[in-house]
């Protein structure tokens, strides 16, 4: 069975939204480059989604403007959605960026349009203010969406680093917006980033 064995209740506007509620279940098929911090396994977009959404609720302290919390578990929740059609894009992958931007558009044009309009606006107006990255929330959601991987990687002996190579540099400005919004975050970071470079988890320069 699947979300095309869901039963009508014989209104539409009732359908649209149970039929999306069961489309983004795919979230958990999204797999994502960094494990969990066990290691067991890669982690996948819902569970990327969840972690940075609690966290919103717990670093806002350090944030240089004060976020509306609500406003950024709402874009938390809905940031990845569109990777259901797009799949994930590893952040230091150049050539699966260079063409995020379009493969994202239309996924967000085929995601958002199965549910009422209204709320597929609304969603869709909280996943651009995101990837803006031009208001209090969407800044301070952009640091936990960075901090989160960069975490896990501290835990699993830089996983995803080695795995791609990536040099401190690019992390650098991968991380760019926490040093600018969450400074003291970033004085965290750069200690670890020492570490990692040390212990040839991350490639010096």
């Amino acid at each position: 069975m699947g979300e095309g064995d869901l039963k009508q209740s014989g209104d539409p506007r009732l359908d649209e939204q149970l039929h999306f509620t069961a489309l983004i279940d795919r979230m958990c098929k999204v797999s994502r480059r960094n494990l969990l911090v066990d290691g067991s396994r890669r982690e996948n977009d819902a569970e990327h989604s969840w972690h940075i959404g609690v966290m919103a609720l717990i670093f806002s302290e350090y944030a240089a403007q004060k976020p509306d919390i609500g406003r950024t578990v709402q874009m938390c929740m809905v940031h990845d959605l569109v990777e259901i059609y797009a799949g994930d894009t590893f952040a230091y992958d150049e050539k699966g960026n260079s063409n995020k931007t379009e493969r994202e558009e239309a996924a967000a044009d085929r995601l958002f349009s199965q549910l009422p309009e209204e709320q597929g606006r609304m969603i869709r107006d909280l996943w651009m203010e995101f990837d803006a990255m031009e208001t209090v929330d969407a800044r301070y959601a952009a640091c936990l969406d960075r901090l989160q991987p960069f975490l896990h990687n501290t835990l699993t002996e830089g996983h995803t680093w080695k795995e791609s190579g990536t040099f401190r540099s690019a992390v650098e400005k991968r991380m760019k917006p926490v040093k600018e919004f969450m400074p003291r975050i970033y004085g965290w970071m750069e200690m670890n980033m020492d570490i990692a470079v040390e212990k040839g988890w991350l490639k010096d320069g």
